[in-house]
């Protein structure tokens, strides 16, 4: 290798975990010691302060494809990069955006990347931490819905949860509600109404693992938005 040429860089996706730090696998906890630099969400990076190591890049969680590219060049240099996520990398985080940005890459940039060893860690997801402190609602067929509309039609959601009630699987849904995008749950409730027993069991998990964890479990004739 000649003095021009940048060394050998890694971006590894990483997923931290659902929050208590007893949940981060050892293998992402190795990755971080072993890295130079650390991109991503706000409250993810807020999560490496004090790690003298690292150059930590925060930014908004709108901004997933800037930051992929920017982690992507910035390993390109022969930096050892991590892209950080809660819970599994690859379940609704940012994984995902950054096989996108290499799918639609310009020849410059599939060339200034082609050096860079890509690694995606699995971790502990948000559902998998409720699962485990609910008992075992996905000890059988289930599925996982994302009930933002921001990346597909509210239509695609609405049939997605139509018929995986119809199969009768139990449903784990992500990003139920929002301030700005309150209808997610009111669509999905209004749905599963339609298609499930009112007594249904309805479980509600927040920040599980964590000191302020809350958990509720509630027949869907209960439940209001």
């Amino acid at each position: 290798m000649n003095a021009s040429t940048p060394a050998s860089g890694r971006l590894s996706v990483v997923g931290l975990g659902p929050g208590d730090a007893a949940l981060m696998t050892d293998q992402v906890r190795a990755t971080i010691a072993a890295a130079s630099d650390a991109f991503g969400y706000f409250p993810y990076i807020e999560r490496l302060q004090g790690l003298g190591h690292l150059q930590l890049h925060a930014s908004d969680n709108r901004e997933e494809l800037d930051r992929a590219r920017a982690a992507l060049d910035l390993a390109a240099l022969g930096r050892q990069v991590l892209m950080l996520s809660s819970g599994d990398p690859g379940v609704f985080a940012m994984a995902s955006a950054v096989f996108e940005v290499l799918d639609v890459a310009t020849p410059e940039q599939a060339q200034r990347w082609a050096t860079v060893d890509i690694e995606v860690q699995p971790g502990i997801t948000a559902m998998l931490a409720a699962a485990a402190r609910l008992g075992a609602p996905l000890g059988h067929d289930f599925c996982c819905i994302n009930l933002s509309d921001n990346l597909k039609p509210a239509a695609v959601i609405e049939k997605r949860i139509r018929l995986a009630a119809q199969a009768d699987f139990a449903m784990a849904f992500y990003n139920p509600c929002s301030t700005s995008r309150p209808e997610g749950f009111h669509r999905a409730l209004r749905v599963l109404a339609e298609e499930c027993e009112p007594g249904r069991l309805i479980c509600f998990a927040r920040n599980v693992s964590r000191p302020d964890e809350r958990l509720q479990v509630l027949p869907l004739d209960a439940v209001t938005p």
